[in-house]
């Protein structure tokens, strides 16, 4: 390979792992000469050369030792391929961890890093990967002064209010909320812009927490929700099976989406496309996530970053449908008289 391209092995080993201080036309001579030879690195030597693994490591700490599939839902699951891809495009395996709060079952994969979503405050799974001197990278902003190597997320106060508004604009007078009973930054976040775009417009909040990883205590809390005396006339729902609660919670009562209810979820689900009507979701952009997180721990893992946390924040996307935007009200059109002539 070295012979083909013309230069060192260590040119070749820089270019292809992205090291070194190379002229970008080395590196993209480099890599066409291994593309056209079909080369590809081998892990095993890579492994002996440089005492990594190669494996980095996908988890859910926030819900502790609960029974918590997350990658039975649509964010985790589009997050997780996003990643998978990125880190094989450089020379890594993502090994997808259970969500657990017990960092000791981890100790059998010899990890070079790990991703952690939305960790709770002071989780101490992530606070003893760092302290094993293991880079970790939060997908969500972490809480407090958990020292996290790197960190990906949405600017959620921004989401919300703006999803509020577009609520309020479609003729909304009483919003309400389903959030969740945890303390990660997402739902903590979230909650709390809610809370104050209600002090801004002078509304009364009208909202319902459930522990969010318990699908069955959802549609109860979406119930409960509907149930109220001061019922909202539109609904916010933080997690991905909020739309389709919300909606059997409507049917139940009589309540007509849109036009006695307005709904909105936070969702990359593509059900709500097909749910009647359809529903507005809110897009957290979980691929280019995904791929965000694991470029930076890689390089922290490879020696590529610098000496301050690196923050990224991605933006969000409301895909606006049916189920927000009220219906005008009905006219009535009478045909011309027709004039008989004389």
């Amino acid at each position: 390979m070295a012979a083909a391209a013309g230069v060192s092995i260590t040119t070749v080993s820089d270019a292809l792992n992205g090291k070194g201080r190379l002229p970008e036309a080395t590196r993209r001579h480099v890599r066409e000469v291994a593309e056209r030879l079909g080369y590809r690195p081998s892990a095993a030597a890579r492994t002996l050369r440089t005492g990594k693994s190669g494996l980095i490591g996908l988890t859910v700490t926030t819900y502790g030792d609960e029974p918590f599939t997350f990658t039975e839902f649509a964010y985790f699951a589009e997050m997780a391929r996003a990643a998978t891809s990125a880190a094989l495009a450089r020379g890594y395996a993502l090994v997808i961890l259970p969500a657990t709060s017990r960092h000791d079952v981890w100790s059998n994969v010899a990890l070079d890093g790990t991703v952690v979503i939305d960790p709770s405050d002071h989780d101490p799974v992530v606070a003893e990967l760092l302290r094993q001197g293991i880079p970790v990278v939060s997908d969500g902003r972490p809480a407090g002064s958990l020292p996290v190597t790197a960190w990906v997320d949405n600017d959620h106060e921004a989401a919300v209010l703006g999803l509020l508004d577009h609520l309020a604009e479609a003729g909304a007078r009483r919003i309400g909320l389903l959030t969740g009973t945890s303390t990660d930054t997402y739902t903590r976040l979230s909650t709390t812009a809610y809370l104050q775009w209600c002090e801004r417009v002078g509304q009364d909040p009208v909202y319902e927490a459930y522990p969010a990883h318990d699908p069955c205590a959802g549609a109860v809390a979406a119930d409960r929700l509907l149930a109220r005396p001061d019922r909202p006339d539109a609904v916010y729902g933080l997690f991905d099976p909020n739309g389709t609660d919300l909606l059997a919670a409507a049917r139940r009562y009589g309540l007509r989406v849109p036009d006695d209810l307005l709904l909105v979820c936070c969702s990359e689900s593509t059900v709500y496309r097909t749910t009647e009507p359809p529903i507005t979701t809110l897009s957290l952009k979980p691929r280019r996530i995904g791929t965000a997180v694991v470029q930076l721990l890689i390089d922290a893992i490879e020696g590529l970053d610098g000496d301050q946390p690196v923050e990224q924040v991605i933006p969000t996307e409301l895909m606006v449908r049916t189920s927000s935007q009220r219906r005008p009200p009905r006219t009535t059109v009478s045909a011309p008289r027709s004039r008989s002539g004389g």
